[in-house]
C-alpha cells in the first residue's frame, strides 16, 4: 500500500534568503549550477512560491470576490532555464487557483502589452502578467518582472511579494505540491501572443506613414538579436513593412549567448551590429537586449545612436510632435544633451535618480502636477513614452524611429538614415568619457560594523563640503542624485549604486588632461575613507 503524501513541511527544500532576490522593481537569482561561488537560489520551489505569492498579491489588487477566476500570462526570453522555470511558475499561480496562458519565447514589452490588449480570442486582457529573463546577465542567471495593466510593479510590491514567498515556501507540504501539479496540467492553456504585439507595432509605422502598405519598401534595415528574444523583429515587423533584412544576425535564440552579450550598452555588441551595417551596406542597424526593453541604432555610416545619442535622437522626434515637453533621463547623461535638449530643441531636461522606473515615476509624477513630459529615457536603453503608457519598450522606440524614416521618404525627404543622422547635428559630445567603480570594502574596520550605505553618504558629504570651496567649480542649481559638479570643462558625478557597496564616478570632458584634473579632485577629498577602494581612480589618473 502506497503511503499517504505528507502534509508536513518539506524537510529538502534549501532554505533561501527571499529578499536578497530582489533588484530594484525585478527578481533576479541563480537558476543554472555550474559557475563557481554562484550556488543556484532561484530553483523551482522557489519559483512556485514567489507564483503563489504574486497570485495573492493579484487577488487582493484586483479585489477578485470569487465571481471570476484570474488570469495570469507567462513568457520568457531566450534563457537556458526559461521552461523550467515557466512550468514552475504555472504550477503556483494555478495551485493558487488562478487561470495561467502562457506564451513561450516574448518580450517583456509585450508581456505588459497582453494586460491592455482586448481580445477574446488570445485570451485578453490579463490580470497579470510575469516575464521570466535577468536581461543582459550571464546565461547562469534568471528572474521575474511583473505587470498589470497599470504597468510594471515597484520595489514595495517585489518587497511584498517576496515576503509572501517566503511564508509560503516555508509552509510547503509534499501534497501541496503535488496539487499543484495536478491544478497545472487542468488550468494552463497556450496562445501565440507575438502576432497581436507585432501587428500592432506594423500598424504603428504605417499609420505614420500616411497607411501606405509598404512604408519601408527600399530600406535595408539589419537587427542584432544577440541570440535573444528579440529576433523577431526582422520577419515580423520590418518585412511586412517592406524592408530588407538580409545580414540581419544572432536571430535565432540561444541562451548561452555564443556570439556577444545582448546588451546595447556593450561595446562588443555595438561594435558586432555597426560591422553589420557596414558590410551590408544597410541604412540602418537596430540591435535589443535579451528582452527587448532595450535597445540602439547605428545609421548607415556606422555611427551609433546610443547612450547620450539615443536620448538626443528621441528627444529631436518626440520634441517636433510636442514642442517645449519636458524629457527626464537619469542622472549620468551629459551637460552636451541637457544644452541639446534646451537650446537646439526648446525643450526642457530634467536630469533625474539612475534606475529605470526611477526615470518612467519621475515623468509620472511630473505629468501629475501639471508639467507635461512625454518621454522618459535612461543612458542603458531604456526609454518609455507617454503615448506607449509608459512602457519601456526598445522595439517600440525603433518603430519610432523607423516611423521617421517612414514619414521623411512620404515627404519626398529621401536620403536613406541622413534624416537621423540631422536630427542629433549640433550635439557636443566629450572626447572622454569614463565610468569607474569604486568598491566600499564592507569589512574595513572604517565601517565600525555600519551599513555600506551610510558609509558610502558620508563620503559623498565629504566630496561636497569638499569642493564648496573651489571657485572653478560649480554645482547645478538642482540635483537628485550623488554629487555633480562641473568644471575644466567637463563634468564628474560620484553617485552611490542602487544595489551595490559601490560608488560609480563618472567622469566627461573635452581632454583627458581635463579628466584627470577632475579625478584627481575626487581622489584628494575621498582619501579620508580607508574603506573605499579607489585601485580604479588611481589608475586613470596615473595614465
Amino acid at each position: 500500500m502506497a503511503a499517504a503524501p505528507t502534509t508536513s513541511a518539506v524537510p529538502s527544500l534549501d532554505k533561501v534568503d527571499f529578499l536578497k532576490l530582489q533588484n530594484g522593481s525585478d527578481i533576479r537569482g541563480v537558476a543554472v549550477p555550474g559557475v563557481e561561488g554562484e550556488p543556484v537560489n532561484l530553483a523551482e520551489p522557489v519559483a512556485v512560491a514567489i507564483a503563489a505569492a504574486f497570485a495573492g498579491w493579484l487577488v487582493e489588487k484586483k479585489k477578485a470576490d470569487g465571481s471570476r477566476r484570474l488570469r495570469v500570462s507567462i513568457g520568457h526570453d531566450s534563457r537556458i532555464s526559461a521552461q523550467v522555470l515557466q512550468d514552475a511558475i504555472s504550477r503556483g499561480i494555478a495551485g493558487a487557483g488562478l487561470d495561467v496562458v502562457q506564451y513561450g519565447l516574448a518580450s517583456t514589452p509585450a508581456m505588459f502589452n497582453s494586460a491592455l490588449t482586448e481580445d477574446d480570442e488570445f485570451l485578453c486582457p490579463v490580470d497579470g502578467s510575469i516575464m521570466i529573463t535577468a536581461s543582459h546577465l550571464p546565461y547562469n542567471r534568471n528572474g521575474f518582472k511583473f505587470f498589470t495593466n497599470a504597468g510594471g510593479l515597484g520595489k514595495a510590491d517585489i518587497k511584498d511579494i517576496l515576503e509572501r514567498a517566503a511564508d509560503i515556501y516555508n509552509n510547503f507540504t509534499e501534497n501541496g505540491l503535488m496539487n499543484s501539479k495536478e491544478k497545472a496540467s487542468a488550468s494552463i492553456r497556450r496562445v501565440d501572443y507575438m502576432t497581436i504585439y507585432t501587428s500592432d507595432l506594423v500598424k504603428a509605422v504605417r499609420k505614420a506613414a500616411g497607411n501606405i502598405e509598404k512604408p519601408l519598401e527600399g530600406f535595408h534595415v539589419v537587427v542584432d538579436a544577440g541570440n535573444g528574444a528579440g529576433g523577431f523583429f526582422a520577419a515580423k515587423v520590418l518585412e511586412p513593412l517592406g524592408a530588407v533584412t538580409t545580414g540581419s544576425q544572432f536571430l535565432e535564440p540561444d541562451g548561452l549567448f555564443p556570439n556577444h552579450i545582448p546588451n546595447p550598452e556593450d561595446k562588443t555588441a555595438m561594435k558586432a551590429i555597426t560591422q553589420a551595417v557596414l558590410d551590408n551596406k544597410a541604412d540602418l542597424g537596430i540591435i535589443f537586449d535579451t528582452d527587448v526593453d532595450r535597445s540602439a541604432a547605428v545609421d548607415s555610416t556606422g555611427r551609433e545612436f546610443n547612450r547620450n545619442r539615443l536620448i538626443a535622437l528621441m528627444s529631436a522626434i518626440v520634441l517636433e510632435e510636442h514642442p517645449g515637453t519636458t524629457i527626464v533621463t537619469d542622472s549620468v547623461t551629459s551637460d552636451g544633451l541637457t544644452t541639446f535638449i534646451e537650446k537646439k530643441l526648446g525643450g526642457k531636461h530634467h536630469r533625474f535618480k539612475r534606475g529605470y522606473k526611477n526615470v518612467i515615476d519621475e515623468a509620472i509624477r511630473l505629468n501629475s502636477i501639471g508639467e507635461e513630459s512625454h518621454l522618459a529615457i535612461e543612458t542603458s536603453g531604456h526609454g518609455a513614452l507617454k503615448e506607449n503608457h509608459w512602457l519601456d519598450d526598445g522595439a517600440y522606440l525603433m518603430v519610432k524611429i523607423l516611423n521617421k524614416l517612414a514619414s521623411a521618404r512620404a515627404s519626398g525627404m529621401d536620403g536613406g538614415s541622413k534624416v537621423l543622422t540631422d536630427l542629433v547635428q549640433g550635439l557636443q559630445e566629450p572626447a572622454v568619457a569614463v565610468e569607474l567603480r569604486l568598491k566600499i570594502n564592507q569589512n574595513h574596520p572604517d565601517l565600525k560594523g555600519g551599513s555600506f550605505r551610510d558609509y558610502g553618504e558620508a563620503v559623498l558629504k565629504h566630496l561636497e563640503n569638499f569642493i564648496e570651496s573651489d571657485p572653478k567649480l560649480q554645482k547645478p542649481p538642482v540635483n537628485h542624485e550623488g554629487v555633480r559638479v562641473s568644471g575644466f570643462g567637463g563634468w564628474f558625478l560620484l553617485r552611490l549604486s542602487l544595489h551595490d557597496p559601490v560608488l560609480p564616478l563618472n567622469i566627461e570632458a573635452p581632454s583627458h588632461d581635463d579628466a584627470v584634473t577632475l579625478g584627481l579632485l575626487v581622489l584628494a577629498a575621498v582619501k579620508e575613507f580607508p574603506g573605499l577602494d579607489t585601485s580604479a581612480l588611481d589608475k586613470f589618473v596615473q595614465v
